[in-house]
């Protein structure tokens, strides 16, 4: 089985299996943590990050390797990422936004998407998004653009900007 599966997909106590509280411990002695979030990370947000070392995307990217939440990927989430990033009018260096790109693809959680629900938001360019949410049972999807995923809420997801989601952690007061 595939690790990014075992770690990202809702885990179920089996015979021989003992749930403490927020952590469930498999008799083979892996521990998962079932309370960090599970999130995705709008390109918006990306973009912004790269753009400025200051504000509250770059503080979000610093914390993707922190084990505070998962990031969750797929390939066409990936793939917008890296054509907006790259485009001249954001003056972007193209050899930096492929060390972060390929940073993201190493330690993202990656999903593929087998179903289509199109369209169900005000954007359907922003669907992809919401698919991998469901997919990935992600909690929150960071983006600066709330107004434009209305109507996750009949999936249990919330929306937050990078500054409401830092709040959420505990690393902004």
């Amino acid at each position: 089985m595939n690790i990014d599966l075992l770690i990202t997909e809702p885990l179920q106590p089996r015979s021989g299996d003992i749930l403490t509280s927020s952590l469930l411990v498999f008799s083979f002695g892996i521990t998962y943590d079932t309370e960090m979030d599970n999130i995705i990370i709008d390109t918006n947000v990306l973009l912004a990050a790269l753009r400025s070392q200051k504000g509250a995307s770059y503080k979000l990217l610093t914390l993707v390797r922190s084990k505070k939440f998962c990031l969750h990927l797929s390939v066409p989430l990936f793939v917008e990422y890296e054509s907006v990033c790259k485009r001249e009018q954001h003056a972007l260096d193209a050899e930096t936004v492929d060390d972060i790109l390929n940073y993201l693809a190493l330690v993202g959680n990656k999903h593929d998407i087998f179903y289509l629900w199109r369209p169900i938001l005000k954007d359907p360019k922003d669907d992809h998004v919401l698919e991998l949410a469901v997919k990935s049972n992600s909690q929150f999807i960071v983006t600066f653009n709330k107004r434009d995923f209305v109507g996750t809420e009949s999936f249990g997801i919330r929306i937050a900007s990078p500054l409401e989601y830092l709040q959420h952690l505990g690393e902004i007061k």
